[in-house]
């Protein structure tokens, strides 16, 4: 039998006919919160927009100092986008580092970015809080962020909540340019889905890799059962009514229809209901529904070649499609020769 996802679809009242942008670090191997969280939207964008989507390595700069685990990760995370669905023809999916014209875009844009506005990020300060260094690169981030999506002259970024100070900087930095020398740059605006899922991480927390309670959706068969089996439970006996509302359920919520999820619901409240059960069910199901995505993932892994190829093809796709932004702002700014015309 089938399952959907029908209580944490992405919504039918997206936006249409728009440039669409979003960035995604390669600093871990994406779990359920990723998918549900994020990139289900990315995926239902694409159909009626158009979308450029691009792996944040430079950004992964200020987390990850070892080489080889940053090209594993930005390999993972193509390949994961390219397996759940997102469609390199419909789509511009490439590297940050291979747009160098991002990194002239962001010194243009740091001549201009006044210090306040850095010192009040909240994820610097929060970092900072939480004992990571204070390196110019962490603290200079949001302008790098800026220029990844000003230079595409995006109508919408979809973010969380919690990143919605992020676009208000890069729209702030974008007037300071404006301002200074020619209106050239589009004020981004925020898209933040209203019943967004949470997924709980197998501590009941919110899923993160900051938390090291994730299910990673492309993780072998036995680690990946062994990651479910961690979800957090209570001592209620076997023979005990239990709350469906606990987070194992939730997790088996995403996967099940209306029917299911009742039907589970109702043997949690009467009884008899082991929670070894609900997350055997999980597994399958998740195993089930992910399975297509899975084989396409594999798929990828055994052909790095063509992989490589989609990320060549996008980067060229990129880099043509900012080409007249970018003319734009080199002749605002007055550097280089004198635009024709």
């Amino acid at each position: 039998m089938s399952t959907n996802i029908d209580t944490v679809a992405a919504p039918s009242d997206l936006p249409s006919g728009k440039r669409v942008l979003s960035g995604t670090q390669p600093t871990g191997y994406l779990h359920l919160g990723n998918y549900f969280g994020a990139i289900r939207q990315y995926i239902a964008f694409q159909e009626a927009n158009d979308c450029a989507y691009f792996i944040a390595d430079y950004h992964s700069m200020t987390a990850i100092r070892d080489a080889e685990q940053r090209r594993a990760l930005v390999k993972h995370v193509a390949m994961a986008f390219l397996a759940l669905g997102v469609d390199p023809k419909q789509s511009i999916l490439y590297r940050q580092s291979d747009l160098p014209e991002v990194h002239e875009l962001t010194w243009m844009l740091t001549t201009l970015t006044p210090m306040g506005l850095l010192e009040r990020a909240h994820s610097y300060k929060d970092k900072i809080a939480q004992g990571v260094k204070a390196e110019h690169g962490l603290f200079a981030y949001p302008v790098l962020m800026a220029a990844d999506i000003l230079i595409h002259s995006a109508d919408f970024v979809p973010v969380g909540q919690d990143q919605k100070q992020h676009l208000e900087m890069a729209r702030d930095i974008a007037v300071k340019f404006n301002l200074a020398y020619e209106e050239v740059f589009t004020l981004p605006e925020p898209y933040i889905l209203k019943d967004v899922a949470v997924v709980p991480g197998v501590d009941g927390q919110k899923m993160s890799k900051s938390y090291d309670n994730t299910v990673q959706i492309f993780e072998a068969t036995k680690a990946l059962k062994k990651q479910i089996m961690r979800i957090q439970t209570d001592s209620t006996p076997v023979e005990d009514p239990k709350d469906p509302e606990l987070p194992v359920f939730q997790l088996f919520n995403l996967f099940a229809n209306a029917e299911e999820r009742e039907q589970m619901a109702a043997r949690a409240r009467q009884g008899g209901l082991g929670y070894g059960d609900v997350k055997k069910a999980i597994f399958e199901k998740l195993q089930e529904y992910f399975e297509p995505a899975i084989e396409r993932y594999r798929d990828l892994e055994a052909h790095p070649d063509t992989l490589e190829d989609i990320l060549r093809d996008g980067a060229t796709r990129a880099r043509e499609s900012v080409a007249p932004l970018m003319a734009r702002v080199r002749s605002a700014a007055g550097i280089g020769g004198e635009r024709a015309g």
